[in-house]
């Protein structure tokens, strides 16, 4: 049965939820990205039996933790059946940002393009982009713009041997 253990990284999609009444399971849903393609990414459903496993997925995780799990895929017998993740184990890879201003959380949002992160204000147009690992990629005025500008940075990575 170890060999069909798999493990996987990605984005704490949105916020956590007890699997039962007295908060012994968990559930969430992993955004689970393995190339830059945004065709390749996936929304996995995630579930937690544990109840140790269940108490720090519902009370320690916040949407954006990248998180690696590790547990065994349950593919659906019947087509209303879903598919999910039965996690045995779980780590942090990275924490989210954290919002402190609650105005901000309200107007604001960030998205993730592959290893992009774009920021878009309610406020305004413009939509500021950052590598995954926070390098600054730059601002454009419009979120049409935001095929140009990744563009262009990938080109200047290139160039730069990185």
């Amino acid at each position: 049965m170890a060999d069909d253990v798999i493990a996987l990284d990605g984005f704490l999609d949105e916020e956590t939820v007890p699997g039962d009444l007295h908060g012994s399971t968990a559930r969430f849903r992993l955004t689970v990205s393995p190339t830059d393609e945004r065709t390749d990414e996936m929304i996995l459903p995630c579930s937690v039996t544990d109840a140790e496993l269940a108490h720090a997925v519902i009370h320690d995780l916040v949407p954006g933790d990248k998180l690696r799990v590790t547990g065994h895929l349950r593919l659906p017998r019947t087509p209303d059946e879903p598919i999910w993740l039965v996690v045995t184990a779980l780590t942090v890879l990275e924490t989210a940002p954290l919002m402190t201003d609650p105005a901000t959380v309200d107007t604001a949002v960030i998205e993730r393009y592959g290893p992009y992160a774009c920021w878009f204000d309610a406020d305004t147009t413009d939509v500021e982009v950052f590598t995954e690992t926070g390098t600054w990629v730059g601002t454009v005025p419009a979120p049409n713009d935001l095929g140009e500008l990744l563009e262009a940075f990938e080109h200047r990575q290139a160039a730069d041997g990185e």
